[in-house]
């Protein structure tokens, strides 16, 4: 037996996946392990809006069989995964956030990165929360509430995957899926101090279309960089149901290693344009000087485009706009007011505007092209603030109604479609974890992954987990 201290609900996907085959660990221990944790402190964080215990034990009971027989399925057996309320999961409402969802289904069909998790034989957590359609940077509903983080329940986890980020951080399963398509992975990872990877667009298949297009993007979020590679490797194989049809994506667990000697960086702490909190902004300065130490070549230089703001807010809300076109609009009255609002607020945009926003998202797309010509990596800040009071779209006081006013690193990566993870880089005097976010040319998840994990190893934070609220069991 081994003497590692470690709670079971604290270990990652691959420290379970190591105890699973050597018999050590049974994945039905792990599976009790996870469910206990989210009755003791989901209640302070509201991460989960589905927990189905008895289809989480029958799979953990399954995979158990499989490892006495040593006939393991796949790359993640046993292993819990929390999945955020926007994927299809068969057997369980997909409500979206919105009461205007009839959960009595029926719900016959896996997403596709569900589907690739059952042929890995994952053990299914639960849904976790997410604002309506997942439409906005923090995470809350009328259909579920408000979803606090897991260092501060009264501050926000962010979103729109704040539930998924919450779950992760809390050891309430070591893994998550996530959406981002203006930062809804990265944000609530920098947020709740946790690792969140958004694919290059396209990597992971994606069905239904997403409403919106070509924002969109699924992807892991873990504790640890190896164990969003892990996921990775699972959640991108192809799915014939997305007509991008991505060929498949290789092993990014392999991809890992290596080191990041003589990678050229550009540390971009502000982009010349967005006011950064001073804690954050010496926390990312400090990260920029550990990769430096690393063996990188480290360069202050802004990747030099204009705040794509109004391009990406006539894409993003005129999805939510094209989404609403299918609920009556005598369901609108039940629905969050604020994201009426902002869909409102593009209703009146012309093709020709639509047109002249995408013209935009390909002269960035080129920009950017070009400037990875030059840098292999981008460095900025995950998020220019610390997380903010629950609830709230956007701070107290803020200049601004809307949320891509405070996540002006993250969104721009979406119009361009490139791979770009948020890991953990340090806290605030206040106890709030601060992200550092890293951005790779389009199809090199690999690339970004690789520096994601020698930052984390070389500072790594992954030994601090929230203080939990209420009983532990110590599982």
């Amino acid at each position: 037996m081994s003497h590692d201290p470690t709670p079971i609900a604290d270990l990652t996907a691959s420290a379970l996946l190591r105890r699973f085959r050597s018999g050590e660990l049974s994945p039905v221990e792990a599976a009790e392990a996870a469910l206990q944790r989210v009755r003791d402190h989901d209640k302070a964080v509201n991460a989960f809006c589905l927990v189905d215990e008895a289809t989480t034990l029958e799979a953990a009971r399954a995979a158990e069989q499989r490892y006495r027989q040593i006939r393991p399925m796949g790359q993640l057996d046993g292993v819990p995964v929390a999945i955020k309320d926007v994927f299809l999961t068969r057997g369980w409402p997909n409500l979206k956030g919105s009461k205007t969802v009839d959960p009595a289904g029926p719900w016959e069909q896996d997403a596709p990165a569900v589907a690739a998790l059952r042929r890995h034989g994952f053990v299914p957590l639960g849904k976790t929360t997410t604002p309506e359609l997942g439409w906005k940077g923090v995470t809350d509903c009328p259909c579920y509430g408000v979803t606090g983080n897991p260092f501060a329940p009264s501050r926000t986890a962010g979103g729109s995957s704040g539930g998924s980020a919450a779950s992760v951080a809390l050891g309430m399963g070591p893994l998550a899926l996530g959406t981002d398509a203006g930062g809804s992975i990265r944000i609530p990872a920098g947020f709740s101090g946790i690792v969140g990877h958004k694919p290059t667009q396209g990597r992971v298949p994606l069905w239904p279309a997403s409403p919106f297009g070509q924002l969109a993007h699924p992807g892991p979020m873990t504790w640890t960089v190896e164990d969003a590679a892990r996921l990775m490797n699972v959640i991108a194989e192809p799915d014939p149901r997305d007509p991008t049809l991505p060929p498949a994506g290789g092993d990014y667990v392999a991809a890992l290693a290596g080191g990041i000697n003589g990678l050229r960086i550009a540390f971009s702490p502000d982009f010349g344009y967005v006011d950064v909190d001073p804690e954050i902004a010496a926390a990312v300065a400090s990260a920029a000087r550990t990769l430096e130490a690393l063996g990188a070549h480290v360069e202050a230089v802004d990747p030099g485009f204009p705040d794509p703001r109004e391009s990406f807010d006539l894409l993003f809300f005129g999805g939510a706009a094209n989404a609403l076109r299918s609920i009556p609009e005598s369901r609108h009255s039940e629905m969050d007011p604020n994201l009426i609002e902002a869909a409102g607020s593009v209703r009146d945009a012309s093709m020709l505007d639509y047109l002249a926003a995408m013209n935009e998202r390909a002269a960035l797309i080129e920009q950017m092209s070009r400037f990875h010509q030059r840098y292999d990596l981008l460095l900025t800040p995950s998020l220019p603030i610390p997380a903010f009071t629950a609830g709230l779209e956007v701070p107290e006081g803020w200049h601004d109604r809307r949320w891509p006013s405070w996540t002006p690193f993250t969104y721009p990566f979406n119009m361009t479609g490139q791979p770009a993870c948020s890991v953990p880089c340090g806290f605030t005097q206040a106890g709030l974890p601060i992200g550092l976010q890293l951005v790779g040319p389009r199809h090199a998840d690999g690339l970004v992954l690789r520096a994601a994990h020698a930052y984390q190893q070389a500072a790594p934070l992954t030994h601090i987990r929230p203080a939990r609220v209420g009983h532990d069991s110590g599982l």
